[in-house]
């Protein structure tokens, strides 16, 4: 119990709260998941297993989490967030520890994929967005960047510290810490005041959370109206397509940068640097958007994102500090910054009822995305030997991914909702 509950300072003191919890989940889901990169080549050196059976994991990561979205949206209405964030991080502290004993990849399917995937679903942006929604009626696409940015910061934080852990112990040892790591947060979460949280704002625009079967019967209602509109499903070619070009390179990205002659530590940092500048583009994506616009915004933000991969493909003609800081630059920079505008875009349309188990459906569509092309990057690799293949289709990917804000009347819909 939250001691300050009744507390009218502690009251509004929540609302940080919430927005820190958010982030600090977000952080967790990504970065953890996103560890499994600079693990590519130490399982590569003691199994010798093919690079598109190892990419297939982290593949097959993306694809649960993605496909448990909708379900953690619905459930977050029927359970309230302790039960669901304390499952899921249980989930993912179990898959990750037992990882350390894995012999078979299929072991890494299991524990990473599977069980980190379930667990990175339950605790991620879809209950995130559920949770802002009620407490940032008014400033909900500038709280949605900022828990965003725990994506990006899980990245910067969690994979170099990784790749330390594993040139310092080995995979076996690194496996195991995080999961004692991630049971040690569980127990910190009990004490967090999520009676308060479920409570939040009085102000009667901010949605509220619907508990048990009523509740979950409103979001299935609003989610079958959501699936029959165009406009829904013009958001999920946007996150389709941007998670397939953005996945074709970032699975493989530190892997890549060491086969062209970058040492292991600092590609993983370049890779961790790239996700500090996501934080910075994420977290002022939805104050942008209200500036300049949604068309003009992510335009900027697809040839940003299509000039860091043009970077880093560059790279394989011979290694160079300042083309490897152009990409963490622009790639950095714009890295994930569709997110918040697609999760704002999303409140805006479907407000209300079934609004988190929504976004999930197009969460899931973007994660599903991502598996595809973390997959499609290892198959790639394997049949020609080369990453160039992943670079071209990454930025056909992107531009389709880019469509919609062009050729269609998407931005017309959220015109009519503001």
């Amino acid at each position: 119990m939250y001691k300050n509950e009744g507390n009218p300072a502690a009251s509004a003191r929540l609302p940080a709260l919430v927005l820190g919890l958010c982030f600090l989940f977000n952080f967790l889901a990504r970065g953890i998941g996103d560890t499994f990169m600079v693990f590519l080549l130490p399982l590569q050196a003691e199994f010798g297993w093919q690079r598109s059976q190892m990419t297939g994991v982290y593949s097959t990561l993306m694809v649960i989490s993605g496909l448990s979205s909708p379900l953690a949206g619905l459930l977050i209405e029927r359970w309230g967030p302790r039960k669901l964030y304390s499952v899921g991080i249980a989930v993912l502290a179990c898959g990750y520890f037992l990882a350390a004993f894995a012999t078979k990849i299929w072991h890494f399917y299991l524990y990473v994929g599977l069980l980190g995937g379930l667990g990175a679903g339950a605790i991620g942006m879809v209950p995130a967005t559920a949770l802002l929604s009620r407490w940032f009626s008014h400033r909900f696409g500038a709280a949605t960047g900022i828990a965003y940015a725990g994506f990006g910061c899980g990245s910067l934080v969690m994979v170099p510290l990784t790749q330390a852990l594993i040139d310092a112990s080995g995979w076996r040892a690194t496996y195991r810490w995080a999961g004692e790591a991630l049971l040690v947060v569980l127990v910190l979460s009990q004490f967090i005041p999520w009676r308060s949280i479920l409570v939040g704002r009085t102000d009667p625009l901010s949605p509220r959370l619907a508990r048990g079967a009523a509740g979950a019967k409103s979001a299935s209602a609003g989610l079958r109206s959501a699936l029959g509109q165009r406009r829904f499903w013009l958001m999920v070619q946007t996150m389709f397509f941007t998670a397939v070009g953005m996945y074709l390179v970032i699975v493989q990205s530190v892997a890549y940068l060491v086969d062209v002659g970058f040492p292991p530590l600092k590609a993983a940092s370049a890779f961790g640097a790239a996700g500090m500048l996501s934080v910075v583009g994420v977290s002022s994506a939805g104050w942008i958007a209200d500036r300049f616009g949604y068309k003009l915004s992510a335009t900027a933000s697809f040839i940003g994102t299509a000039s860091g991969v043009a970077m880093l493909y560059s790279l394989s003609f011979g290694p160079s500090t300042v083309l490897l800081a152009c990409y963490v630059l622009l790639f950095g920079l714009f890295q994930g910054v569709r997110g918040p505008l697609i999760a704002s875009l999303s409140s805006r349309l479907f407000a209300g009822p079934g609004q988190a188990a929504i976004y999930g459906v197009i969460y899931a569509c973007m994660a599903i995305g991502s598996g595809i092309g973390a997959l499609l990057s290892g198959v790639l690799y394997d049949a020609t030997g080369s990453y160039s293949l992943a670079f071209m289709l990454s930025l056909g990917c992107l531009a389709i991914a880019a469509a919609p804000f062009w050729t269609s009347d998407l931005l017309r819909h959220n015109r009519a909702a503001d």
